[in-house]
């Protein structure tokens, strides 16, 4: 498939072109990312695959309607989120007994 066809595909089935559809989600990552965490601007830009704070910054002010530090302020501060690793939630949540019984029965009838 070429390059025109494969895009075409991608546009009837999804309503966007690919090129679209990816700055869609990077930009929703961005958002993500100045809400949950105190990570600087610019580094978030380039996580999520910007090359430019500058052109980051205005597609970001131009889908959003905001800069991205003014959308960061409207939330509240990432420490109030006091996120846990799911590893530690996992353990902790697990049952308290260490045992089901299993050792502790006789043998088998």
């Amino acid at each position: 498939m070429s390059r025109s066809q494969f895009s075409a595909s991608f546009k009837r089935a999804f309503g966007e072109s690919p090129h679209a559809y990816l700055l869609t989600r990077r930009l929703e990552r961005a958002a993500a990312l100045l809400r949950l965490t105190d990570r600087a601007v610019a580094e978030i830009c380039v996580s999520v695959g910007w090359t430019g704070v500058g052109s980051f910054t205005t597609t970001f002010t131009r889908v959003y309607g905001m800069p991205p530090t003014a959308y960061r302020a409207r939330f509240p501060a990432p420490e109030t989120y006091a996120m846990v690793p799911s590893c530690i939630l996992k353990f902790f949540g697990r049952p308290k007994n260490k045992s089901f019984r299993e050792d502790t029965a006789g043998p088998p009838p």
